[in-house]
């Protein structure tokens, strides 16, 4: 098993993009319905005042450090983080090697027509990708029923959830056992990024750990989500 350290009271996985990799890899084969979170800065601040999400977190079989932010505080905090592990480049990490273990995903989540959208770039990045279904995020408690038999059905290895924080962590904690799916993964906003409908930060930006910038800068709506970022550094520093 990975070091696992407590960030804000979340236990987050210390691990490379290649062992985070290699722990999916074996949550697949072990068949377990686990449940895979990507923890950035606001994630782990939402859950201070969340027990729901924390319990989901800390319950999770492998929470990755998604962001610069979850870096920093486990540094900051005394514990060894190798570096960032993103949502997005760990979705595309296991999409680039399922052809060769065939691997089988299902898109659920994002505005209409975006998971099928994600799911043609998809199959053009990684020739021989089996998707085997899409679902949209817009659906109502009565929808439930016909959206988990839909997944279930498809009998995909790997669930992509992109419901947004908190909702997709609920949604999987809550139907996991249903669903019967190997490794369920909430993922964000890497449905719309894979579209093309927003763009990722340049290289030198994710380099220089100014992603949340981009996006604050692209997307004016997000500028008040970025008030989490010096509440986030303010509580890890008073945890200490």
């Amino acid at each position: 098993m990975n070091e696992r350290v407590k960030i804000l009271g979340v236990n987050v996985d210390s691990v490379t993009m290649a062992q985070a990799v290699e722990r999916v890899e074996q949550l697949i084969a072990a068949k377990k319905n686990s449940i895979v979170a990507t923890a950035n800065a606001e994630m782990l601040l939402r859950a201070t005042n969340d027990d729901e999400l924390k319990n989901i977190l800390n319950a999770a079989e492998l929470v990755v450090p998604d962001g610069a932010g979850t870096v920093w505080a486990a540094r900051h905090l005394g514990y060894e983080m190798p570096e960032r592990v993103a949502g997005f480049d760990l979705v595309q990490e296991l999409m680039k090697i399922a052809p060769s273990k065939g691997y089988k995903f299902f898109l659920f989540g994002s505005a209409p027509t975006i998971a099928d959208k994600a799911k043609l770039k998809a199959e053009e990045l990684y020739p021989n990708i089996e998707i085997v279904g899409t679902r949209n995020g817009y659906f109502t408690a009565a929808d439930e029923s016909e959206i988990i038999a839909q997944i279930k059905n498809s009998k995909p290895d790997i669930l992509l959830a992109a419901l947004g924080v908190p909702k997709q962590e609920k949604w999987l904690a809550a139907h996991k056992d249903e669903l019967n799916v190997p490794v369920n993964i909430g993922v964000g906003g890497t449905f719309d990024v894979m579209a093309g409908v927003v763009k990722r930060a340049p290289k030198w930006m994710q380099r220089a750990k100014l992603e949340w910038l981009f996006r604050a800068m692209l997307q004016p709506s997000r500028a008040s989500r970025l008030i989490a970022l010096p509440k986030f550094v303010f509580k890890v520093v008073r945890s200490k």
